[in-house]
């Protein structure tokens, strides 16, 4: 009888047991259930749609809302207003001859960091740019430039040198076609993407500069965007500039020359704002802090506003189901409200983060396409074909080229077209 009882109060125990199981399975089933972040295009982004419509615009098309790029302009003329700090325009990351020329002008600038040999090219034309280049480019194409446009044309970009062989390659091109040769030396500062390490190597290229005729150095460029990612990015900032500070120690010793005479290039868009408080360098580089792509959503640059948008037109949209499958549908909307709905887009697959409506998000189960995107949503995006979806670029210079033509947005209607520059990379 004892044994009975005993039998009996373990299977009254398991299944409680087994009951607390199934409720805690459940619970945690629900725990990991994700919200509904479905919604409507608020204010914005409903003027910004009906502005595409009454212009008549129903493919993808890049915007640039003109009032936010103003804004943006201001907040980097009062960053560096008090020490009255120079800013070089980053071509790459405005690659759009209306958009330079609008920065630049409002910066009261005629200083340009160019990234590639189009873009060269096409700034060159201007007879009173002050052109840095961003990066070392291939001696062939350093040989190209001097064969298309002339020597004296070169001899006015400052070119960038990273390597003792690079400034050989360089000088023996220029001698060859009789082009002066203006050299910009880059310095590691600490973000590790080359650059002359130390004083001794910087001291030893300068003194190879000196023996090759024709070649002058003209100064330092020292990227530091590491800084903003660091564990303590004053501490990366001060260690930065300290090593800077050694490079123009080096120049004043073995040049003789007065550094502020020389073009000392630093920042960017991460660190303009610590470089207006306070640099060695004598200019800042600027580019992508005027637009503000998504990958610039940092703390140092609060000041700045999103000014630029991907709008393209819903191609279809309707219940999202799995190919091959489908039954998969309901247990996915049930974890996941934004899956319950599919948009499929004209275009797709840039560089790029859906923001309006609230709720879209890219399907990793269903995979990307650029030719229709799939977004998914849930029951509270009301999109229907021909409405507008709007993405935000994560970075300005790998997506603007794909479109060829930047709409012009006023906050109320779209009021004229700016044409990109020929893609190039």
């Amino acid at each position: 009888m004892a044994d009975t009882t005993t039998k009996r109060s373990w299977s009254r125990r398991a299944t409680l047991i087994g009951g607390g199981g199934l409720i805690a399975a459940g619970a945690a089933v629900l725990a990991s259930r994700k919200s509904d972040h479905g919604g409507r295009h608020d204010a914005y982004f409903a003027a910004l749609s009906a502005a595409l419509r009454n212009a008549g615009i129903a493919h993808p098309v890049l915007v640039i809302d003109t009032a936010r790029l103003d804004a943006n302009i201001a907040a980097a003329k009062a960053a560096l207003a008090p020490h009255k700090l120079p800013l070089r325009v980053v071509v790459k990351s405005l690659p759009s001859q209306g958009l330079v020329d609008h920065v630049a002008q409002g910066m009261g600038t005629n200083r340009f960091m160019v990234f590639n040999g189009a873009m060269l090219a096409t700034m060159a034309a201007r007879p009173d740019a002050d052109l840095l280049l961003g990066k070392p480019l291939p001696a062939a194409q350093y040989a190209e430039f001097i064969d298309t446009s002339g020597p004296e044309a070169a001899g006015r970009v400052q070119w960038l040198i990273n390597t003792p062989d690079r400034l050989r390659q360089y000088a023996e091109i220029a001698a060859a076609r009789k082009a002066p040769l203006r050299t910009n030396l880059e310095i590691d500062v600490g973000l590790h993407r080359g650059g002359f390490a130390d004083g001794p190597a910087l001291a030893e290229v300068v003194d190879l500069a000196r023996t090759l005729p024709g070649v002058t150095v003209t100064g330092l460029m020292g990227y530091d965007a590491h800084v903003p990612k660091m564990r303590d990015p004053d501490a990366a900032y001060a260690k930065a500039q300290q090593v800077y500070r050694t490079a123009i120690d080096v120049l004043r010793q073995k040049l003789g020359t007065d550094p502020a005479r020389l073009t000392l290039n630093g920042g960017g868009s991460p660190t303009y704002a610590r470089h207006a408080q306070g640099t060695v360098a004598n200019e800042v580089s600027v580019g992508s802090a005027f637009v503000k792509p998504a990958d610039f959503d940092l703390d140092s640059l609060a000041r700045h506003q999103p000014a630029s948008f991907i709008a393209t037109p819903v191609i279809k949209a309707g219940r999202m189901e799995l190919p091959g499958n489908e039954w998969l549908t309901g247990p996915l909307s049930f974890m996941d409200p934004n899956a319950a709905r599919a948009f499929f887009i004209y275009g797709g697959h840039w560089l790029a983060t859906p923001v309006s409506p609230p709720g879209l998000q890219f399907s990793n189960l269903y995979g990307r396409s650029s030719n229709q995107e799939m977004l998914t949503g849930s029951t509270h995006v009301e999109l229907r074909p021909d409405d507008t979806v709007f993405l935000r670029p994560n970075q300005s210079e790998a997506v603007f080229l794909q479109f060829g033509d930047i709409a012009l947005f006023d906050g109320k209607a779209i009021v004229g077209m700016w044409q990109t520059f020929p893609v190039s990379a």
